[in-house]
């Protein structure tokens, strides 16, 4: 009790001279206002402190003010900070829900054309290395047209770190944007569906001016392909690095090197297919996007891949008569845009997504009744409805019952419609190469 009362008395004490002290400084601050004006005196008198006008000197903040609007086509604006590069750019908003790998979402060329909302709420404390880039023709290229988070890190702690965030996408004249809502813009793209976008840092475009140019833009019709495809034939060799292999007949190599040569259409292919490709044994030639298909076969190929890539499927005509030239002459896989297009030539037909599949965590059916937990990236998808008898649906995306995967035995044909590689996200689509390779094996015999 006596400590109690003690301590008491002390915290009184305190209070108290807290209270005079904060006394003399508003006394100080009222004194010259009471001196030049009677007005000012009278408020001092009556006690009103919270009347007193005290006239600061201008001070810098600190801290970044928001510099930069993100403004959807359905008029809504939301401002943020910028980091990266400056200027205005249009694209399609979409989310992705992965929780690490964002260096490789970036540098992925499937999301041409695309602004990038991270769902997980800080970005950049891994900064940017240099083995993590997936854009292949193109070595470090950033692809997306826009990021968009909810917190941009502060800090940088990685052993393998070469820069931070910022200052790489200031050099590939990308913009980001943070301290925004991305929660709400989540939700607003699920309800809505993908919204067309744009991201400026300059102030003297209107939000009208924005909201029209935003309106005037679209993914649908474009071809992407042709904007990120390589521009001549090359070879690619390089295996997964042991220390990330995990795939236990990678690490027995139960396939030589070089056993089976594949030619990989470029769409946009990511590295880390053509480093599973590798691992499992092949030797990939990889050429551009619109070679004809009878100069592929000429190369003498044990498989053709037809890879990844962005925008819209039915606008690339010439890839489909590509996948329909070369089908049932050897065994072909398709993966993502390969799907679709090879949906296409079996004589199917493609559709917009309302928000599509963007993330790490989609899971996927197959076949055999296992469930696999895959890594997608896909705005358009292939109707069944439209397939012939003979095309056998593999996959089945478990969030929506959209066709995740397809099998034309007669044709020699696999795809599947996310991304086996993963890079970023889990392993468990990785088998599929193992197929495709013993696809190939089967057609040699």
């Amino acid at each position: 009790m006596a400590c109690a009362a003690s301590c008491s008395m002390a915290a009184a004490t305190t209070a108290a001279s807290r209270v005079n002290q904060l006394s003399a400084r508003k006394a100080t601050a009222v004194a010259p206002a009471a001196a030049a004006s009677p007005a000012a005196a009278r408020r001092v008198r009556s006690g009103r402190a919270n009347t007193v006008q005290v006239c600061a000197a201008a001070v810098q903040k600190p801290w970044k003010t928001s510099d930069c609007r993100l403004v959807l086509e359905d008029g809504s604006v939301w401002p943020g900070q910028s980091f990266g590069a400056k200027g205005t750019v249009v694209g399609e908003v979409v989310f992705n829900t992965s929780l690490t790998g964002y260096q490789e979402i970036l540098t992925d060329p499937s999301y041409a054309g695309q602004f990038v909302l991270f769902t997980c709420p800080e970005i950049g404390n891994v900064g940017i290395n240099a083995e993590d880039m997936e854009s292949a023709s193109d070595l470090g290229k950033v692809h997306m047209g826009g990021m968009l988070v909810r917190h941009l890190s502060l800090n940088v702690s990685n052993y393998r770190s070469i820069s931070t965030l910022p200052d790489y996408l200031e050099k590939q004249n990308v913009i980001g944007i943070s301290e925004i809502d991305t929660r709400a813009i989540t939700q607003r793209l699920r309800n809505k569906g993908c919204l067309n976008g744009v991201i400026t840092t300059d102030a003297t475009k209107t939000d009208a001016d924005l909201v029209a140019m935003a309106k005037d833009w679209t993914i649908v019709g474009k071809d992407m392909i042709s904007e990120v495809t390589c521009k001549a034939p090359y070879e690619w060799s390089a295996e997964t690095d042991e220390e990330w292999e995990w795939a236990a007949n990678a690490k027995v190599k139960t396939t030589p090197a070089g056993t089976y040569h594949v030619v990989a259409y470029d769409f946009g292919i990511k590295s880390n297919i053509m480093r599973r490709l590798a691992t499992f044994g092949c030797r990939i030639t990889v050429v551009p996007a619109t070679m004809p298909a009878a100069e592929v076969l000429a190369m003498n190929p044990d498989g053709i891949l037809f890879s990844n890539g962005p925008g819209d499927p039915s606008a690339v005509p010439y890839a489909v008569q590509n996948a329909k030239d070369v089908l049932g002459k050897v065994p072909v896989f398709g993966i993502c845009m390969g799907h679709q297009v090879l949906g296409q030539a079996f004589g199917g037909k493609t559709f917009k997504m309302k928000f599509g599949h963007h993330g790490g965590n989609h899971p996927v059916r197959n076949l055999k009744g296992t469930v696999e937990i895959s890594a997608q990236n896909h705005n358009f998808a292939v109707d069944p409805a439209t397939l012939p008898a003979e095309v056998q649906i593999s996959h089945i995306n478990l969030n929506d019952g959209t066709c995740a995967g397809m099998m034309y035995p007669a044709m020699k044909a696999m795809t599947i419609q996310y991304h086996p590689e993963a890079s970023p996200g889990p392993h468990d689509s990785d088998p599929s190469f193992e197929d495709f390779v013993k696809m190939m094996a089967d057609h040699k015999k």
